[in-house]
């Protein structure tokens, strides 16, 4: 190295501050006496604390050398020349500078006090839900884990979102007047009687409903088809409903929802609805409806009567009861051999 005046080198850097630290300068290490130069840094290598000690205390940065130039006066002693055995070190590769866009300011987010506000978190799991929904989910949960018998599993087995959407149609054709349609047709019948007149009072083909009643056409074979709904609570009321409807050879069906059975009876639930008869144009809908439900529950009561349903363990279990059955494998396998 030459032995040169960087004193004003040194000054300049000593003025730019701490802006420029980015920037390739080199920042000269000089002896405190003498002013000789002894290492040459580049800025980029020295930290903004080592800057502070290059202006202040010139003697003190020879142990806050980067990696790059550290050790240098340990090994301008020794020889150069590698040692056997030891690979040579590998020249750091230089990583490519990214270019930065200046439209595009980077502003990071502050979320001290006073700051911007931190990211949402889902708090589910810290949330202390009310009783009630507590009690709705470990039911819903008990009723995965217990073994379910057949007569009461059968009512997870519902129709089909197309053809329970094609059944509700028809339904709703054959609604039951309400209060205000009753009272209007009393008050004709009424004012057709002063005047003397004689009113034809046909009886309309409406939806029947009420669990006695349903049962009542049922067993006298008056029913064509029953529509019974799967949450009806508690279930021991149409439990046994399925079994009187095959003995009976009426066509049923278990769909969802008895709110969805009330609102066409003008109730806020039903559990049960019947039709006993059908206009002449929707004879042919009808027929294919019945067809349909024959198919998925009429023709499956026995399959249905066998089968079990619950037994849903968690993961836990299910990963304990998988290690014990490796074990018992394992045993076996050794036996065997």
């Amino acid at each position: 190295m030459r032995k040169t005046d960087f004193s004003s080198d040194f000054l300049l850097i000593r003025r730019l501050g701490v802006k420029t630290l980015m920037q390739p300068f080199i920042a000269i290490v000089l002896e405190p006496e003498k002013k000789i130069p002894l290492e040459i840094l580049h800025v980029k290598c020295i930290g903004i604390q080592d800057v502070q000690i290059l202006t202040d205390d010139f003697g003190s940065l020879s142990r806050n050398f980067c990696e790059q130039h550290a050790n240098r006066r340990e090994n301008d002693n020794r020889s150069q020349a590698p040692k056997r055995g030891v690979k040579a070190p590998l020249a750091a590769k230089k990583k490519p500078e990214k270019v930065v866009n200046p439209l595009f300011e980077k502003r990071p987010k502050q979320f001290g006090i006073g700051g911007a506000l931190p990211p949402k978190k889902d708090l589910t799991r810290f949330v202390k839900w009310p009783h009630v929904v507590r009690i709705q989910r470990q039911r819903r949960i008990l009723k995965q884990r217990l073994k379910v018998p057949p007569a009461v599993n059968q009512f997870t087995k519902t129709l089909d979102k197309n053809l329970a959407t094609q059944l509700f149609k028809l339904l709703l054709k054959y609604r039951p007047e309400d209060k205000a349609a009753k009272k209007e047709r009393l008050l004709k019948r009424a004012q057709a009687a002063e005047e003397g007149k004689t009113v034809e009072s046909k009886k309309p083909i409406v939806v029947k409903y009420g669990l006695n009643h349903v049962t009542y056409l049922i067993e006298q074979n008056k029913a064509q088809l029953v529509v019974i709904a799967h949450d009806v609570d508690p279930i021991e009321l149409v439990v046994w409903l399925p079994a009187l409807c095959r003995k009976m050879e009426v066509p049923y069906a278990i769909v969802k929802g008895k709110s969805r059975l009330g609102a066409i009876v003008h109730k806020k639930t039903a559990s049960v609805l019947c039709l006993t008869s059908v206009k002449n144009e929707d004879k042919m809908e009808f027929s294919k409806v019945l067809e349909a439900v024959k198919a998925n529950f009429n023709d499956k009561f026995d399959e249905h009567r066998k089968k079990w349903g619950g037994g849903i363990m968690g993961s836990k279990s299910l990963a304990k009861t998988k290690a014990k059955e490796r074990v018992l494998a394992k045993e076996t396998a050794q036996r065997m051999s």
